[in-house]
């Protein structure tokens, strides 16, 4: 019988290879279209429920996987941040944002607390990973934080803005799917060839030039794109 370990680490890989390819296709296809709403969707509760299941299984190896325990809830978050940025003016959306705010900003203290940490241990190193992965990380949760705070306390959030951090949090959460499936473990089933290449890193960079643009063109705008 499966161990609970490869259970969670299969349902983890493939909600994790959905979310991938929903990612793509809502960052590809025309905003606020049929497409663009369906994919992301997929995208939104794929992303969330692999998040989780990487967080469980970040608590479950500690010793060697400590540091999924904070990128699963950072994903987790972001995707429900995501949707609830479009919907922060309906009935109750405000109060879940703000519970959502409240968990990412003590996910972001916990990673910069153990980046921190990690610098007075020889090599620098908590669990296996290096003390800049968690400070990297803790810089993602750190600009999704300032969005929290803008959309809680803003006085007037536009419609221009609510995009934009749905638009942020989305290719951020798109960003760490890619990250984990092209540069992260997820690198160990390409030929030695490939990951030496550099070729993989191509799939986060174009996500990180394409987040820029759909802000750039969506904070511009009188009016802000439609989103259901």
């Amino acid at each position: 019988m499966p161990s609970l370990d490869l259970v969670l680490l299969s349902a983890h890989v493939a909600l994790g290879t959905l979310a991938v390819i929903a990612g793509a296709v809502a960052l590809a296809a025309r905003k606020g279209g049929k497409s663009h709403v369906g994919a992301g969707r997929v995208f939104a509760i794929s992303m969330g429920l692999a998040s989780l299941l990487g967080a469980a299984l970040g608590a479950l190896n500690f010793d060697s996987l400590w540091i999924t325990v904070h990128a699963g809830i950072l994903g987790a978050t972001l995707m429900v941040s995501g949707v609830l940025a479009v919907r922060i003016r309906a009935q109750g959306a405000r109060w879940g944002f703000i519970a959502v705010a409240i968990l990412n900003a003590f996910n972001a203290s916990a990673l910069f607390a153990a980046g921190y940490y990690a610098t007075t241990l020889p090599e620098a190193r908590l669990f296996g990973f290096a003390s800049a992965d968690y400070f990297f990380l803790f810089g993602l949760a750190a600009i999704a934080g300032v969005g929290d705070m803008r959309m809680v306390f803003g006085p007037n959030v536009s419609d221009r803005h609510r995009i934009a951090q749905h638009l942020l949090r989305m290719c951020i959460g798109f960003f760490i799917a890619a990250g984990s499936a092209f540069t992260g473990p997820g690198a160990s089933a390409f030929p030695d060839a490939v990951r030496t290449s550099g070729v993989l890193s191509l799939p986060e960079l174009t996500i990180f030039c394409l987040m820029l643009f759909w802000l750039w063109k969506t904070l511009r705008r009188p009016r802000a794109l439609r989103a259901s």
